[in-house]
Order: C-alpha cells, then structure tokens, then sequence
C-alpha cells in the first residue's frame, strides 16, 4: 500500500492537494484538500449591495463573468427588481461567450495534456496528420506543410532542452495511447486555440467594457443601446458580434469537437473510470422568458439522485433544508459546533487556526484537512458540471440535449451509462459547448430584432434606490458557472450587506468529508481507478482535471510563513 500526494495539481487555477492510498495499481481511498484561503464574505460586510458584484467577481480570474451575474441577481432577488428582456440577452450572451471561450481553454490547455502525449509527436508523419485532419474535419488549416511547420517548432522547443509550455509533463508514460499522427493534431490545435480563445471574449469587452472581471450593473446591463452613437452599442458593434459567433461556431464544429471524438476514440476504457457519485445538481440559467421562470431555461434546473434518469428533483434556493454547508473537516468554526449544517443565509466564516504549516508529510484525514466547507443538498453530496447540466436537461426531455447526445454516443459506439465517467464528464463539457455556441446565434438574433424594432432598453431603475429599500431583505442569485452550480445570498440590513456568502461549483466537488464520512464528488470519482506508474499519476491528472478545478472561489490567507491574515480595511 502507498500513499500518493499530489501537491500542487496543476493546469488548474488555485491550490489544490490530492492524496490517495493505492493498493494493488488501484485507488482505494481519496482526499482532497484546498490549501489557500479567502475572505470575500468578510470583506463583503457593511457594503452598499450595488457594489457587491465587482468584489465578487474578482474571486477569480478564470470565471470572471458568472460570479458579477450571480451577484447582481441576488440583489434583484432581495429587492424585487426585474430586468428589460434586452439586458436579460446581453447577460445571456456574455453568459455563453465564457462558457465557449472556457470550455476551448480546458481541453486543450488543461486537459487535453492529460491524453495527448506531446514528445510523441516528434515522430509523426505530418501527411499522416493531414489525411486525418482532413477525414474528420474540413477545417483549411489542414495542409502537410502546415502539420511539418508545427513540428519543426515543437523540435526547437526540445532541441534547446527547454519544452516551454509543455514542460514537466509525462510524456511516454504507458497510459498514453494515441498515435504520433494524432498527437501532432493535438499539439496543433492547442497553438491555434490560443489565439482562437483571445477573439471570441471580445464580446465581454463589447457589452462590459473588458475582460476578464467585465462590468455589471444591479437592474441591468452598464450599455446602452444607439445604433448611431459611437460610445454604445452601434451597428458596428452588433455586426461585431455577429462575426464573433459565427467565427466561433466554426471553431467548435470544426476543431473542438472532431478532436474531442478523435482523443475519446482511443480511450473509451475510460468510460468505466471516474463516476463517482451518483446525484447531480444544476440550478440551470439561460433564460428565454426572465430569470424568474425556470421553466423557461435553456439549461433546466433540478436534481438526479442515484443515476435515476426517470425523475427530476426542484431545486429551492430559499429552501434553508435544502443547502447547507458542513464544516467537519474543514478549518473554520462555527457558533452552534462543527457538525452543524448552515444554510448560506445564515453562514459564518470563521476561521479555526489549526490548520498544518507546511512543510507536512501527510493531511490529518480524521480531523480537519481543507480550506473548502462542504454543501450538502438535503443531506446529499452532489456533483455539478456539465455532466450534471446535461443528465438534468437530458432526464427533462430537452429536445435538443437529447438529440446531441444521442448523435454523439452513438458515432462513438457507446451506451448513455459511458456518461458516468471521466470520459463522459469531458465529453459533455463539449457537447454543452456545441448547445451553447448556436444557442450565442439565438440570443444574438433576439436581440437584433428587438433593436431594429425599436426596443433599446437596457436598465430598470425601480427600487435602484436605497431610501424604496425595506428594512431588511435576502436574497439568493443562482446560475450556472463552466464548472458547475454557483450561487450567492445576501442579507441585506438598513441598506448595507449584513451578510453575504458564496457557495460556488467547486465547493461541490472539491470538499472534504461531511461529518457523515459522505465523499464528495472529487475524492468518490477517484475510488477504483488504476494507477499504472506511482511516481507519475497521470490517472489522478484525467480525472480531477475532467472537473476543470477551479479553487480559488471555493476557499474562503496564508503568508510564506504559515500566518494567518484575514483582517482587510479600506479607508
């Protein structure tokens, strides 16, 4: 028996350290730990709730947008304000310009690697490549020549005996299965999708002014809509936009997801690794009629207990017996005791500073060993993610869910259960990004014509004001981050936050324990999986990666030396 620590997991963002006991080549038991901290609900206190979203949204540089959303929505919750349909596409569109620029970043970038062996493709055959470049895609940048070119600067990378980019990988571990020829596409592909991914957040810049961390507004969107003024949104802007989407729906049909059933199509024995739990939760966004009818998302809200496809549980974010978060083994504390549940409404942050100092050998498994609390939906642990966005649209009878997955099982010869694995969670990540890129064109044509017809708003300024404010009020913004279900709530008193606390996708995934001994969705998709060389766990790689961890907005500081710092003042 050994006990593997992986210390940082990298290609993610945040800090984050996985141990796992082997026994056998096989995982038999997993922790996973997040090893930095944050205060943004400390931070939060006292502020004026309009400016909450520009804070939050900062928690992280990768999800950038969704955290703004979240938090705008939680104020219109507690203070009853509904957006003009304009602003409700605008946020649609930056919603799902992420999710595609995100979901192109993960695979190649983050993931991709996991599979794709880059040394290997040193030995290829670049008209090799091409023919199947050419079989599986009618991409132009197709050509031998093309292929040869990119090889010729991998060999400049190894020669000078720096891999730059790719360096510290696993090349010519025994788990890479792919042949030369089709490492040589991947490698291609990944420099492509680099200066792909730097067009299409333009429309973030468009609508928010930048990007990341765009700008937000509670009651709307911070544009305005005037096809002849030079600082909003213009005819010249718009056509913008229109050629962003097209430019990436071609990316994604043409590059994304040929590679994605290429690299799927020498590793279907991954279809049988990395389940892990059997419920899923997705609070669901993309409204077609307002955020306040659910019914009406394009992604639908519910929950799946125990891979029971047959029926959809509702979800209630105001429900205090629905979500709680646990702190068993988690370094914080609470007032009532470390085994009770809070719901967000009433969370507290508190810090317990006993945590190790590094350097440590090990975590202290049995008692508190993670930086993230653990959310329990009624009592369950639940993964969230696309897999679970497209197993609760699926079991709802989407139409269009139904059909892709359908098309895309079926050319990969594989049954629907291929879902519940490592393979499947990246594969639904690329199904939900052909659904999200075309579902772009739609939001995008709405929007135009309500334009042309002469509907330009793009702001409510009822109950904008503090004095129209109750005296107290909650709220709960909820949406649908890359990674999965995200959701903010705020207690709002005398016009000021009196609490405020984020419960964010990795959250999910990513946390200890609960005081029950219930896994959470990182360590149960670990158990089972085997482990071919210890010294190089590329296994442990594919799957957490297969969740694109994502810490820094689950952790609630640490100096060099092991000190904690969580006081912040502003003057």
């Amino acid at each position: 028996m050994a006990r593997i620590v992986v210390d940082p997991i990298t290609r993610i963002e945040g800090h984050l350290r996985i141990e796992a006991v082997v026994e056998e080549g096989v995982i038999r038991e997993a922790y996973s730990s997040g090893t930095m901290v944050r205060g943004f609900e400390k931070i939060l206190k006292g502020r004026d709730p309009r400016d909450a979203w520009a804070f939050t949204e900062r928690a992280c540089g990768v999800c950038t947008t969704v955290h703004a959303l979240a938090s705008v929505r939680t104020v219109e919750d507690a203070l009853g304000i509904s957006v003009p349909r304009n602003a409700e596409l605008i946020r649609n569109l930056m919603f799902c310009t992420q999710y595609v620029q995100d979901h192109v970043v993960h695979f190649y970038h983050l993931h991709a690697l996991d599979w794709v062996d880059v040394v290997s493709a040193l030995s290829a055959d670049p008209n090799e490549t091409s023919r199947i470049a050419q079989s599986i895609s009618n991409w132009p940048r197709t050509s031998a020549g093309y292929f040869s070119d990119v090889q010729n600067r991998l060999k400049k990378f190894v020669e000078s005996g720096q891999l730059g980019i790719f360096a510290n990988g696993y090349w010519g571990h025994p788990a890479y299965k792919l042949p030369p020829e089709v490492n040589l596409l991947g490698v291609t592909h990944y420099l492509e999708a680099l200066e792909w991914q730097k067009e299409i957040v333009k429309i973030h810049t468009i609508f928010g002014g930048k990007n990341p961390h765009p700008n937000y507004l509670v009651g709307g969107v911070p544009c305005s809509v005037n096809l002849e003024e030079v600082n909003a949104i213009n005819t010249e802007r718009l056509n913008l936009v229109g050629r962003l989407i097209k430019e990436a729906i071609e990316f994604v049909e043409k590059v994304y997801l040929p590679d994605l059933l290429a690299v799927a199509s020498f590793y279907k024995d991954w279809a049988q690794w990395g389940g892990g739990l059997t419920n899923y939760l997705c609070y669901g966004d993309l409204p077609t009629r307002g955020y306040n009818q659910p019914e009406s998302f394009k992604f639908p809200r519910g929950a799946i207990l125990g891979r029971n496809l047959n029926e959809v549980h509702e979800v209630n974010g105001r429900d205090a017996e629905e979500i709680k978060e646990y702190i068993s083994h988690s370094w914080y504390k609470y007032s009532g005791g470390d085994d009770t549940g809070l719901h967000p409404w009433d969370g507290e942050t508190e810090f317990n500073h006993t945590g190790p100092k590094p350097p440590f050998e090990h975590l202290d498994v049995e008692g508190k060993y993670s930086w993230l609390k653990t959310p329990r939906w009624k009592e369950h642990a639940m993964e969230v993610g696309p897999l679970a966005r497209l197993l609760v649209a699926y079991a709802k009878g989407s139409t269009e869910v139904k059909d892709v997955v359908g098309d895309t099982l079926g050319r990969l010869g594989v049954p629907i259960e291929a879902l519940f694995s490592t393979l499947g969670r990246t594969a639904a990540r690329g199904l939900e990004t052909q659904l999200v890129v075309h579902w772009m064109k739609e939001f995008y044509d709405e929007l135009v014509t309500n334009i042309k017809g002469g509907v330009l708003r793009t702001f409510e300024q009822s109950n904008w004001e503090p004095s129209t404010w109750p005296e107290t009020a909650e709220g709960v913004g909820m949406t649908e981050a890359p990674r999965g279900a995200l959701a903010h709530w705020i207690r709002i008193k005398a016009g000021k936050i009196d609490n405020y606390q984020l419960v964010v996708p990795s959250t999910w995934n990513a946390s200890p324990r609960d005081s029950q001994g219930q896994r959470s969705a990182y360590e149960e998709s670990l158990i089972g999986t085997p482990v071919a060389n210890l010294d190089q766990p590329v296994e442990i790689l594919r799957t957490i990666h297969s969740f694109d961890p994502c810490i820094a907005c689950a952790v609630h500081l640490y100096d060099p030396q092991g000190r904690h710092l969580h006081k912040v003042s502003f003057q």
